[in-house]
């Protein structure tokens, strides 16, 4: 067989494609992301769902929990990477230890946007419960000592000159089951779920988290000290989620596409948050939990120093832990 100059040029560019292609594959970063089920989580499912991670050249595994908590340890263990929830005692703590690190900001809570309700057990609303105020000596939900629920439950607490006692179930859904049954009076929770509970009689309204805790930083986004000295893996991430926060407060807060655009990123996150859901179903829940995920993930730190605080009034931490422990400032927009 004669070869002429085309053939050649030919097979020349086919072999040359073939070495490429390895080259290309060995680029991307397989890399383990901690999610909650949650709309708060919505960055991370659509960086996924729209492909921005893969646009950074990360292939990305979503790791589901029920509570913050255990993400903190599965990433200081590196058995995840990167998470978005919101700071806990165990976080706090390992932070501390040098393993983890706060490096940006996700949702908070803002006057005018629906935000975290304080809900009412059916059981003690017949007794009377109507605020807050209402819910002096009555028990109150949370996942785990030095969670946001209890962080959240001790400062309205506080802001009421009250007491109540603090009830851990471990997870999301066994508070759920608790307050339905009264055996918690109430609970704070993001509207998604709240929506949900006070939509079929399993709890009623009596407040928000944002009159006793303005400008709370709820979620925050951390990874391990490891990952976060891999500036280009950090960066590369943080610009997917930086993505993902965008369409979101747009389509979802801004509104800047009207109802359609609504509807359309709540279907999308609809398999995300509620797997186990008709989407068009469950389309309106994610509508009705929509709170505003800080511009460009910047962290509010005056909130953060306020939280910090809080977990060492109560000997949760270690009184000499300092914000620079937790958080890394060079990543992200820090403000307050």
């Amino acid at each position: 067989m004669t070869l002429d100059r085309r053939h050649v040029l030919g097979l020349l560019g086919a072999s040359a494609t073939a070495l490429a292609a390895p080259a290309a594959i060995a680029q991307t970063r397989p890399i383990r992301v901690g999610a909650l089920r949650f709309t708060s989580h919505a960055p991370t499912f659509l960086a996924l769902e729209r492909g921005y991670f893969a646009d950074q050249d990360l292939e990305v595994e979503p790791v589901y929990f029920q509570a913050a908590q255990p993400m903190a340890v599965a990433i200081a263990s590196g058995d995840v990477d990167y998470a978005m929830t919101a700071v806990s005692g165990g976080l706090i703590n390992l932070a501390a230890k040098g393993a983890v690190k706060v490096f940006a900001g996700g949702l908070t809570e803002e006057p005018g946007l629906p935000g975290q309700q304080i809900l009412a057990s059916p059981q003690a609303h017949a007794r009377g419960v109507r605020a807050p105020a209402d819910l002096a000596g009555g028990r109150f939900g949370m996942t785990t000592a030095g969670s946001s629920f209890h962080y959240m439950g001790s400062r309205i607490a506080e802001a009421e000159g009250i007491e109540m006692t603090f009830v851990p179930l471990q997870k999301v859904g066994a508070v759920i089951g608790a307050l339905k049954s009264g055996q918690i009076d109430g609970w704070s929770i993001v509207p998604h779920i709240a929506a949900g509970l006070t939509g079929s009689g399993g709890a009623t309204e009596i407040g928000r988290v944002a009159d006793y805790l303005p400008g709370y930083q709820v979620t925050t986004i951390f990874g391990s000290t490891a990952n976060l000295a891999d500036r280009a893996l950090t960066e590369s991430y943080l610009a997917a989620m930086r993505q993902g926060i965008a369409d979101y407060d747009a389509a979802m807060v801004e509104r800047a596409q009207g109802e359609e655009g609504e509807r359309v990123m709540a279907a999308m996150l609809a398999p995300y948050v509620y797997p186990d859901r008709d989407a068009a179903d469950a389309a309106g829940a994610v509508i009705a939990g929509t709170m505003r995920i800080n511009a460009n993930a910047a962290l509010n730190l005056a909130s953060m120093r306020d939280q910090l605080e809080w977990f060492q009034s109560e000997g949760l931490i270690d009184a000499s832990i300092g914000l620079g422990d937790l958080v890394d400032e060079s990543y992200a927009e820090m403000v307050g």
